[in-house]
């Protein structure tokens, strides 16, 4: 009796473990099911060069799943993010093919802001490559095409050995113009993945290992050896023969990475970031005019014998806001020469405020002994007048959203007043107005953070 009393606890202890594993199992298979869903998704970013969708749920899977994937934190109200969608759509099929294929994706960091706040991200759209699991954010260009070009320079060897004279045509043809070109002719390829490992992501570097005569007599260098530092953007070229010891190397690599004389706009300031060089500065009422192209000449004469200081040019006409920053206007006497810190300071030197037309290479040579034997003038870069800056593009956009947001609140108090108060409705009301004028006052904020 005792016997046939303990079975049916025995069977239900058998049923409650057989249901303990069917729910197990039913987990295990749903979180199968789920890993092969995500997996499919992964391998279509790959075969169809879609943009991936990532969230708090998949962006770890995907992050160590792909060795390259370029992500997109947008906001749907920020109008950058929206100009640069189309862009990534037609960039991600290409880079997909690429033999080490780039995975692009997106994330929506003003939903999903946990995972925004963990990568950091402060403003609208911030764009990183991950590689092998490490974030580098990107700051280069967002056309389509040239970010391609751009980032195929994540994905290619630190340093690329040829073997031929077709090779090195192959990799020069192949290697995009925005980037300076560095090649080793004799050169030890150790030596140069000491410099490339650092500056990878800002030119290419090869080493050749076989050329003939004919490649020496092209790139104008007679021994070995040798370093041809070019730059296509520039049609630019120089020849380094060492001292390959110590900084020496590196610091030609670094000068080398600028031109001789820098153009300076919106796009090239940003190359300057990285530089702890000064700059000789010099402002031009118009650099596109021929007597501007004759006086860049001579600074890049200037700066071959000078390449401890950055050589850096602008016009006037063509950045206004800028050259107005160092006491320039439309009465001032161009072309004039300072240097700049690049960033709150610069110094005029004495005697040298500005550039005659006669014998100008006397003049910038006198403006540089003035500048290395102290004879400056110490001065803090200043911003536009408020009517200039009222009657530049950016200063009336900005006025105009001022008025727009003042008249918006003045709009918004008159029809809270003329509403009847009713128990609930002031407070629902103010709510309403808050959350209805708050995307857009969002966006103009954080649309500044990040350019376009």
């Amino acid at each position: 009796m005792l016997r046939r009393a303990k079975s049916p606890m025995i069977f239900i202890s058998i049923s409650t473990r057989a249901a303990v594993f069917f729910s197990c199992f039913l987990a295990v298979a749903a979180a199968a099911m789920g890993q092969q869903e995500q997996t499919n998704q992964f391998a279509g970013a790959i075969e169809n060069g879609k943009v991936l969708n990532l969230d708090e749920s998949n962006f770890d899977a995907a992050i160590s799943t792909f060795d390259y994937i370029f992500v997109d934190f947008y906001a749907p109200w920020c109008g950058h993010c929206k100009r640069l969608a189309p862009e990534l759509e037609k960039a991600a099929p290409v880079l997909a093919r690429l033999k080490q294929p780039i995975v692009v994706a997106k994330v929506d960091a003003d939903k999903y802001r946990k995972l925004a706040s963990k990568h950091d991200i402060d403003g609208f759209p911030t764009l990183k490559i991950f590689v092998h699991g490490v974030p580098t954010e990107y700051y280069g260009p967002r056309k389509a095409d040239l970010l391609v070009r751009f980032l195929k320079k994540f994905v290619a060897p630190d340093v690329a050995v040829l073997s031929s004279d077709s090779a090195i045509w192959e990799f020069v043809e192949a290697a995009d113009t925005h980037f300076p070109i560095f090649i080793g002719f004799g050169l030890d390829e150790s030596m140069m993945s000491n410099v490339a490992v650092k500056y990878k992501k800002k030119a290419w570097f090869a080493v050749a290992k076989d050329f003939s005569d004919e490649i020496m007599a092209f790139y104008d260098f007679d021994k070995v050896p040798a370093v041809v530092s070019l730059l296509p953007e520039y049609s630019e070229q120089s020849i380094f023969y060492g001292p390959f010891e110590e900084h020496f190397f590196e610091d030609y690599i670094k000068q080398s990475l600028l031109p001789l004389a820098l153009p300076i706009n919106q796009e090239t300031l940003k190359l300057l970031k990285d530089d702890q060089r000064k700059i000789a500065l010099t402002i031009v009422a118009d650099e596109s005019d021929e007597k501007s192209r004759d006086l860049v000449k001579l600074l890049k004469a200037a700066a071959s014998a000078n390449r401890d200081l950055v050589f850096g040019y602008v016009g006037f006409k063509q950045f206004e806001e800028f050259a107005e920053s160092f006491e320039v206007n439309k009465r001032t006497q161009l072309p004039k020469m300072v240097i700049w810190d690049g960033n709150e300071e610069y110094f005029s030197v004495i005697g040298s405020e500005s550039i005659k037309e006669v014998d100008q290479g006397s003049q910038i040579t006198r403006f540089l002994e003035g500048y290395r034997e102290g004879s400056v003038i110490q001065k803090n870069i200043s911003g536009p007048s408020f009517m200039d800056f009222l009657r530049s593009f950016l200063g009336m956009r900005t006025v105009l959203i001022i008025i727009f947001i003042v008249c918006m609140f003045i709009l918004i108090l008159a029809l809270n007043k003329e509403e009847p108060l009713r128990v609930g409705t002031r407070e629902d009301a103010d709510h309403d107005s808050r959350s209805t004028s708050q995307p857009d006052i969002r966006e103009l904020r954080r649309d500044g953070d990040k350019e376009d």
